[in-house]
């Protein structure tokens, strides 16, 4: 039954991962002409790094064999913002303009938030099916026993 747990564990690991990405993703697209922040200037764009970590068990022989490796879960190793230089428009009746008249916009590009958006979405989705598909089995697995 540990197997069962084991997949369970991986795509929950997963899910959580996709989860603040879909959240920095909207951070990004809501804050995408915030030119004032607390730090001081527009925003920056920020994302997720993920790693991959060792699970306290791994899959037992079948899957090592057919993988070649350890399995691992997903974990967040931290969260950066991105360093590329922001916009610059020009723009002087902003109230942001520098005494040129360009204001300096946040470095999000909302197209490629957008394809981050449905790389998460669909990964998300991916593991709730991994985690469905490993509840239904295990539940098999139980009817099987009976």
């Amino acid at each position: 039954m540990s197997d069962f747990n084991t997949a369970m564990a991986i795509a929950g690991s997963g899910m959580a991962a996709e989860r603040l990405r879909l959240n920095l993703v909207a951070s990004n697209l809501a804050n995408a002409n915030t030119t004032r922040t607390a730090e001081g200037g527009p925003y920056r764009r920020r994302d997720v790094v993920f790693r991959a970590a060792p699970l306290e068990e791994s899959f037992p022989g079948v899957l090592e064999r057919l993988v070649g490796e350890n399995a691992s879960s997903v974990q967040v190793e931290g969260v950066l913002s991105d360093p590329s230089l922001p916009r610059t428009v020009f723009d002087p009746e902003h109230p942001d303009a520098d005494e040129l008249g360009y204001v300096r916009l946040p470095n999000v590009e909302v197209a490629e938030e957008m394809v981050n958006l449905i790389t998460a979405t669909r990964s998300y989705a991916a593991n709730a099916t991994v985690l469905e598909t490993s509840k239904q089995m295990a539940a098999r697995a139980i009817d099987l026993m009976r």
